[in-house]
């Protein structure tokens, strides 16, 4: 590879397409039904990564593993629509193959063998795959698999006759080439934004990417636990946005008209929120094929996003809960006067779970599940073997049982039971948490292969009841004997497992990567997400530590119970 560093560009991964044609967008004051057809200059598919790789053109004389590697190693330049990848390529086959089928990202080097004359073998381990809609998923466990290129003389030279569809991608690479951004969706109340990531190339039609996949609704595993403002249908009029003195100018389809006022402004907000990640983007302006459209400034908006929690942990601490202070560990007790916070110590709790107004919370205790809300307490569940109930914020307390994992049951706060079945594996359930947007669960499995982590979208019915998951989402969990599991924000979770050299801790981005904490000296009883993204880690002495993405620090608080807040 031969990367051309290009200085004047910020670092940037983002999406590309191929280069497009723009129609000049004009203020009309009703949508044109007659006149000459639109017509526009065609805007660049220009890399904005800071490095355009220029990857090495096929050598004369190469052979076919030269030139299979030479393909492979060509993924890395986009420009021109894989132009230099394509030459390695047949000329009847040359347009066939599809780049942006999906994107391997390979762990290590590949193999190549020989099946016959004309037929070569790439075997690699893939350690995550990116499809063609930009979702991101990260192998568990690394996978192998074997990819079949056959070849053909032209001229005197060898190509390839055939390839799979996508392309390959070292991580290094994949890193310098390919970035995330969040769509941005709404829970069904309209209160929460819900990020969905993708991962698109870094080209100058970033922006154009994201816009067509917002409209184009949500992952699959989020559909019906969370909604669009845009009316079914929608997409860009012109397959383009473009970017005027920090506006992005974007034209809807005349779909789009049958938004009514409060839905266009959260239309504005959904694509003002999904385009921030673009650094050229400061505001939104909409038009329906090219003409006008009325937003107000605000209309039933502003919807939170990545909605935070106290920066003091929530612990139970010689029988009094509430917020502790860090440096003193002095508890300051929940609700003040006779409350919640004094009900819940009466309760003897073994674990806390409480609601974002602080009024009501999920206790568990010997005796089962309990309900609390102010001073008055209500037992949901007395079963055996209860994992920590998970409170949420549209009235319902989560309950499972670990011998259990293909069920959970979601307690009204008056105590009526609604069943709701899960395409969990078996085993042993260890923790499930709902997220503060209570659009998703959180499970944590202890199975025969070790710890299993996995995420669910929740669906509600239209009284906010919760009637069934969406498919079950693996994403990279922590090694070791699963302790517990918790949402860090709206988009990142975290696992912990005890090893023998310690707590292993694992942060991972729901549609992006993971990685691994250092091991603080001990063992972990509980985790908790903290304020602005930090972890919270109860070892078995009841010290608290935390950690805001490096190591861990000491708090000076102990708690014989470390609570969840939403």
């Amino acid at each position: 590879m031969r990367p051309r560093l290009r200085p004047r560009f910020r670092h940037v991964v983002a999406a590309a397409l191929a280069a497009v044609s723009v129609l000049a967008l004009t203020a009309c004051a009703a949508i044109p039904v007659d006149g000459a057809v639109r017509t526009g200059q065609t805007i660049k598919d220009e890399s904005l990564s800071g490095v355009d790789f220029r990857p090495d053109k096929p050598i004369t004389g190469s052979d076919q593993t030269a030139i299979l590697r030479g393909f492979i190693a060509a993924a890395t330049g986009a420009q021109d629509n894989y132009a230099i990848a394509r030459q390695f390529l047949a000329s009847d086959f040359s347009q066939q193959w599809n780049p942006r089928q999906g994107v391997t990202i390979r762990d290590g080097s590949g193999t190549v063998e020989r099946a016959d004359d004309r037929e070569l073998t790439y075997t690699l381990t893939a350690s995550a795959t990116v499809d063609s809609e930009g979702e991101y998923t990260q192998a568990v466990r690394p996978t192998s698999s074997t990819l079949t290129f056959q070849f053909t003389r032209e001229d005197g030279e060898w190509r390839i006759a055939y390839a799979p569809d996508g392309i390959i991608l070292s991580p290094v690479s994949f890193d310098s080439v390919f970035q995330q951004h969040a769509l941005y969706f709404y829970d069904p109340t309209f209160r929460f934004l819900v990020p969905d990531e993708r991962w698109f190339l870094a080209r100058s039609s970033t922006s154009t990417r994201i816009a067509s996949a917002l409209m184009a609704g949500p992952a699959d595993w989020l559909k019906g636990a969370v909604v669009s403002s845009f009316p079914e249908g929608t997409q860009l009029s012109l397959n383009a946005v473009t970017i005027d003195s920090g506006t992005a100018l974007v034209d809807l389809s005349s779909d789009a008209l049958r938004a009514s006022t409060v839905d266009r402004v959260r239309m504005r907000e959904q694509l003002s929120k999904s385009l921030a990640s673009v650094a050229t983007i400061s505001s939104v302006s909409m038009t329906i094929e090219g003409a006008s459209l009325s937003v107000p400034d605000s209309s039933g908006a502003n919807a939170q996003q990545n909605p935070d929690v106290d920066p003091r942990p929530l612990v139970d601490e010689d029988g009094v809960v509430g917020y502790a202070a860090t440096g003193t560990g002095k508890v300051s007790k929940l609700g003040g006067g006779v409350g919640v916070g004094d009900t819940v110590a009466g309760l003897d709790p073994t674990s806390i779970s409480l609601s974002a107004s602080g009024t009501t919370a999920a206790v568990g205790n010997r005796d089962g599940a309990v309900v609390v809300r102010g001073d008055d307490h209500l037992r949901v569940d007395a079963r055996e073997d209860l994992v920590a109930p998970a409170i949420d914020d549209l009235g319902f307390v989560w309950v499972g049982q670990s011998s259990d994992t293909r069920r959970i049951t979601a307690y009204g706060l008056g105590g009526d039971p609604h069943q709701v079945a899960t395409s969990l594996p078996r085993g042993d359930l260890v923790s499930f948490q709902v997220s503060r947007d209570s659009t998703r669960a959180l499970a944590l499995i202890q199975t025969a292969d070790g710890p299993g982590l996995y995420v669910m979208a929740i669906i509600r019915g239209s009284d906010r009841s919760p009637t069934s998951f969406g498919a079950a989402v693996r994403v990279q969990a922590a090694t070791g004997d699963a302790v517990g599991a918790t949402w860090v924000n709206d988009t990142d979770v975290a696992s912990v497992g005890q090893t023998t050299a310690g707590p292993n801790v694992v942060r991972t981005t729901i549609g992006g990567q993971s990685s691994t904490l250092p091991k603080p000296d001990g063992r972990a009883t509980s985790i908790s997400g903290g304020s602005g993204g930090a972890l919270l880690l109860r070892m078995s002495s009841g010290s608290v530590l935390q950690s805001t993405g490096g190591g861990w620090d000491t708090t000076g608080v102990t708690a014989d119970v470390l609570g969840v807040q939403r």
